[in-house]
């Protein structure tokens, strides 16, 4: 079959909706073109930076453009205020965090008092099996609380802290930790506590 030629009518086609993407300053620059000179005619700064007064823009592109606008004209105002010497404000004061030492005995805490709202988390129980043999990281008034905490303990956690608190113990009385006057007796008495509760 052949196929037949479409008569020139005279009519032009329709060209593609899409448009290039074109920076926002040519936008601007393209109307001034065919203004004339800036003395002339004053309303045309007014229209180039105000989208709604471009007739030949889609609304698609009033909205990029003036996006582009706003972002330009914020940036400007953060230069002018760094070179001014103002320091930039954070919008709101980040909160402070609490440390992972306070959560996990916060979690000890809720814990013991048994909470309805209490539930399991291993990064603090993790935390409190790192940290149990330490005074300073766990002190004497949650460390009674952290025994009864451990004897629930089950399964894998319970024969690693076992494991892991007879390695400590050889390791302290190799050190000679069981003298009265040694700075680790402290550490000594609370591995031997756990060994105790969880052998």
């Amino acid at each position: 079959m052949v196929k037949q030629k479409r008569k020139d009518t005279g009519v032009p086609e329709k060209k593609s909706k899409k448009l290039k993407k074109v920076p926002a300053t040519e936008k601007l620059l393209a109307p001034e073109a065919t203004w004339g000179s800036e003395e002339a005619h004053p309303e045309r700064e007014r229209a180039c930076s105000d989208p709604e007064l471009s007739p030949e823009l889609s609304p698609e592109q009033k909205r990029v453009l003036e996006r582009k606008l706003k972002k330009e004209q914020k940036k400007a105002e953060r230069k002018r205020l760094r070179e001014a010497g103002v320091a930039l404000a954070p919008a709101q004061p980040l909160p402070a965090k609490r440390s992972g030492a306070q959560l996990a005995l916060d979690y000890l805490c809720s814990w013991a008092q048994k909470h309805e709202d209490w539930r399991f988390q291993k990064t603090r129980q993790t935390w409190l099996l790192l940290h149990m043999y330490d005074k300073d990281q766990v002190p004497d008034e949650h460390f009674s609380t952290l025994l009864a905490y451990l004897e629930g303990l089950k399964g894998q956690a319970r024969e690693l802290t076992v494991q892991k608190a007879e390695a400590l113990m050889q390791e302290l009385d190799e050190a000679g930790a069981s003298s009265p006057d040694c700075p680790l007796l402290e550490k000594t008495q609370r591995v031997r506590q756990v060994l105790q509760l969880l052998s």
